[in-house]
């Protein structure tokens, strides 16, 4: 028997992901605002001697082809054509998620609704009449708590019941003018065989009635277009006069009539009850208070950050020196404990040491994601982005590149406005991903231990503030228009699991080790090779050792453009080399600095950092500035490219290399002029 092919579906922050989780053990991003699933994910399980392929669907409150997840969800029902839709509903915010149940009610597919957080809708007051509701639906309803896995076992029953009954597929009525003029359609549709095949003709008549673009595209393929046009018109014609609106306008009522009957047929609400997120959010969005709540959060997470990190970051310093000591013992000296000590544990021991601030950063970052804050923080910044072009739905995609530009630059799919989301991939890399972390942390910690959160905050807000403005002049030049209306739905707050918060700090970290044991490895070993050879005559002064080496070539021959930077050969190389993954910058400087060598400092390349005359505060906050600026690592510029296109790829390598020159050369000469960090 071949497997059961199931979609799973839902509006987003009804919890689907987390039970696709659930249910197949696969673990991807749970987060409270749209978009976070951009793409179908695929999971497997045997139920009852069945074996199961479950694809998760991008989160999308209808079937409409207005975004690219609703794209995205639409066109795989339709292309892909599965053995079943299970929809997953949001029961604390019921009525607007039977809204798309309706829509794949109409596309003919067997379907079963998993009425989802079930828990927190009665803790709101809500009692629903989870059967009545079926048998007004005509489909399997199934209570479930997919944070706890409860009513799992009870969903995947109905659904294997759905699968095996082909009668099972009654389709909404939505009263009597609307369904007469939907038989004309129908019935001129039906006159091509193929083209009902590939189209459900009652999806398709009522997406033709509410103007469908996408629908009137595929339209074009029909063999007999004009009879299906001309019966299209009539009944436009007809609707518009019974109804008195535009046909659009009246079959969406149509729908909303239907479920706001049910709704109120089946759900009662203690009206004593005042929601614990209602309260919560008097504060968190008040209009006075929730921007400096979100200020106030993040200089929170930073100083953490720091405070916590810097115990079990001076432990795997510490390992890492020992390390370099006990090779040195046991190698005889030479080129196999040069490549040991100074190149790998020198340039991916100085990264991983790291690792501890890295996962703090993630583990509060991903708290507040599961806890539904960041949907308010969108909704509290959104006046304030659209003064400089933004949509506020671009909040989101620039607070996931906090974590990782890649997955940040996708998220920019669910903003519905070409030019919005154009300006949101050319700004997000100004957030501070998780790879340019390791090197504020060495630079602040090593140059202004005393205040080195709010350094690092400091640039993390400069990153913003750079990001704002660079909107602002695309908005007034290459990108002019209207920035497009933003609806943000604010879910209620959720106590985020201790599994669900692991994994995503995990999955996060993983990406970091593994760039360690790969791209910041070979990095390593290529960096030791070219500062080792050719090498130099016996007898070189220490100092001159490297000078002589290749990278000390390539360093002098590009020190001219970033001498009046304040950058020596050794930062030029580091700057190079960040190119392609800022993770390396650290183990460049490792290497660079040969940090195997240093012994009277508990931190290596910190010491070796500090002893370096030409390496003041004032240079190394410029250099954390150009870092900052600086094009991502190559991932997400393949990632840009991808999604905008080689012309806007080439057009922002070009804007953030000026950009960072111009920035940083300011910063630099104007601090050179008033002594700041001499």
């Amino acid at each position: 028997m071949n497997p059961l092919r199931i979609a799973l579906a839902g509006n987003p922050n009804s919890g689907k992901t987390t039970l696709f989780n659930k249910l197949t053990g696969s673990h991807q991003k749970v987060g409270n605002y749209a978009g976070v699933t951009v793409d179908t994910k695929e999971g497997f399980l045997v139920h009852r001697g069945r074996e199961l392929i479950l694809y998760d669907l991008p989160g999308t409150y209808s079937l409409t082809a207005y975004s690219l997840d609703e794209i995205i969800a639409r066109d795989f029902v339709l292309d892909e054509k599965p053995d079943l839709i299970i929809n997953v509903l949001d029961a604390t915010n019921l009525e607007r998620n039977l809204f798309l149940s309706l829509q794949f009610q109409e596309l003919g597919i067997p379907l079963v609704a998993a009425l989802n957080i079930i828990d927190q809708a009665e803790t709101m007051g809500l009692r629903i009449d989870h059967k009545q509701l079926s048998r007004l639906f005509r489909i399997p309803i199934v209570r479930t708590i997919g944070s706890r896995g409860l009513g799992l076992e009870e969903l995947l029953d109905a659904a294997l019941e759905v699968a095996a009954d082909v009668h099972h597929r009654s389709p909404p009525l939505y009263g009597a003018d609307l369904e007469a003029v939907l038989a004309k359609v129908i019935e001129a549709l039906d006159t091509d065989h193929d083209f009902s095949l590939a189209f459900p003709g009652r999806w398709m008549a009522l997406k033709l009635l509410e103007k469908d673009t996408d629908a009137q595209k595929k339209l074009e393929g029909h063999r007999h277009l004009a009879v299906v046009l001309d019966a299209l018109g009539k009944a436009i014609a007809v609707l518009e006069k019974q109804g008195g609106r535009d046909s659009e306008i009246l079959v969406s009522e149509a729908r909303y009539g239907l479920i706001h009957g049910a709704v109120k047929e089946t759900v009662l609400r203690d009206r004593a009850t005042v929601p614990l997120t209602e309260r919560i959010d008097a504060v968190l969005i008040n209009r006075f208070l929730g921007l400096p709540v979100f200020l106030a959060v993040l200089w929170a997470i930073f100083q953490a950050t720091f405070t916590l990190g810097a115990y079990p970051q001076a432990w795997l310093d510490s390992l890492f020196s020992w390390l370099a000591a006990s090779a040195k013992a046991l190698i005889a000296p030479g080129l196999l404990q040069s490549l040991l000590v100074d190149g790998i544990l020198g340039g991916v021991g100085s990264v991983l040491s790291f690792i501890p601030l890295v996962i703090l950063l993630f583990l509060f970052i991903s708290f507040l994601e599961d806890t539904g804050y960041m949907s308010r923080a969108a909704f509290v910044m959104d006046k304030f982005l659209h003064i400089f072009g933004l949509h506020g739905q671009s909040f989101l995609p620039m607070m996931l590149g906090f974590g990782c530009s890649v997955p940040a630059i996708m998220a920019s799919r669910t903003l519905k406005s070409t030019k919005d989301r154009i300006v949101t991939v050319l700004v997000t890399p100004f957030m501070s991903c998780g790879a340019k972390l390791p090197v504020y942390i060495l630079l602040a910690g090593t140059f202004f231990s005393a205040h080195a959160g709010a350094v690092v905050l400091s640039v993390y807000l400069i990153g913003v503030l750079l990001a704002l403005g660079s909107s602002w002049v695309f908005r007034k030049t290459v990108l002019r228009g209207e920035t497009t209306p933003f609806v943000m739905e604010l879910p209620p707050y959720r106590m985020p699991t201790l599994k669900g918060v692991a994994w995503h700090v995990w999955d996060k970290s993983f990406q970091y080790f593994k760039k360690a044991g790969t791209v910041i490895l070979a990095a390593s070993v290529l960096l030791w090779a070219i500062t080792t050879f050719p090498q130099a005559p016996a007898g070189t002064p220490a100092s001159e050792v490297i000078k002589q080496s290749a990278a000390g070539w390539i360093g002098q021959l590009i020190e001219p453009l970033v001498k009046p930077l304040g950058f020596d050969w050794k930062i030029g190389i580091a700057t190079i080399t960040g190119f392609a993954a800022k993770e390396t910058v650290v183990s460049t400087l490792g290497v660079l600095y040969k940090v195997g060598d240093v012994k009277d400092d508990d931190r290596p390349l910190q010491g070796a950092l500090r002893a370096d005359p030409a390496f003041t505060p004032l240079v190394a906050y410029t250099f954390m500035l150009f870092t900052l600026i600086l094009a991502p690592c190559f991932a997400a510029q393949s990632t840009i490219r991808a999604e905008l296109g080689g012309r806007w790829l080439v057009f922002y390598l070009i804007f953030s290399v000026l950009l960072a020159w111009t920035l940083c050369f300011s910063v630099f000469q104007m601090g050179t002029v008033f002594h700041l960090g001499m």
